[in-house]
């Protein structure tokens, strides 16, 4: 059963309760990379189970969607009130390859976008937090609720990729596990 625009929102959110989101985004970065080091290309796009996505497409996604976040917050700075539209993420998984994309190249391109975007938000005077769009499905969006949207989808493809390489990391053989510490 598909979740409604409500339940997506919460979901996401429930992801950064109590946290600041800035700082949850600065370090999604660095995670990311940390996580991804040592697993194999083979490793970084196996997916672990059909319809689901690697590591890889994750990567990927993330990247593309540091590219959303920065339209669509410029878009609300640049006119409060402005139409913010949705995107589908599976369409632009096939049409975009994600699945064959360079796991570092990803890393790359969602690092400079992600600093690009940090730096915008720490710059922009404290009364543009409240600018706002209305989202196609999910209604009025200000800067500060993008911010947090962000941070709990960053957090929540974070836990996809930790449950991802923890599945690889138990399932390769004794062997090879000792080479890796040694």
């Amino acid at each position: 059963m598909q979740e409604t625009a409500q339940q997506y929102i919460q979901r996401i959110l429930g992801h950064v309760d109590g946290q600041d989101a800035i700082k949850v985004q600065r370090a999604t970065g660095a995670k990311l990379k940390k996580m991804t080091q040592g697993l194999t290309p083979r490793e970084l796009k196996w997916k672990p189970e059909p319809g689901k996505w690697s590591i890889a497409e994750i990567v990927a996604h993330l990247a593309d969607v540091e590219i959303v976040a920065s339209w669509r917050m410029r878009s609300v700075l640049g006119a409060n009130g402005t139409a913010i539209q949705a995107f589908d993420q599976d369409a632009w998984a096939s049409v975009f390859q994600y699945s064959k994309r360079d796991v570092g190249q990803s890393l790359e391109v969602f690092r400079v976008l992600r600093e690009n975007n940090l730096a915008m938000l720490k710059a922009l005077p404290r009364e543009s937090w409240d600018n706002y769009g209305m989202h196609a499905e999910r209604g009025k969006e200000t800067i500060a609720h993008l911010a947090r949207m962000f941070a709990g989808h960053d957090t929540n493809h974070i836990l996809q990729v930790e449950g991802i390489a923890t599945q690889l990391k138990s399932a390769r053989p004794k062997t090879a596990r000792k080479k890796k510490r040694g």
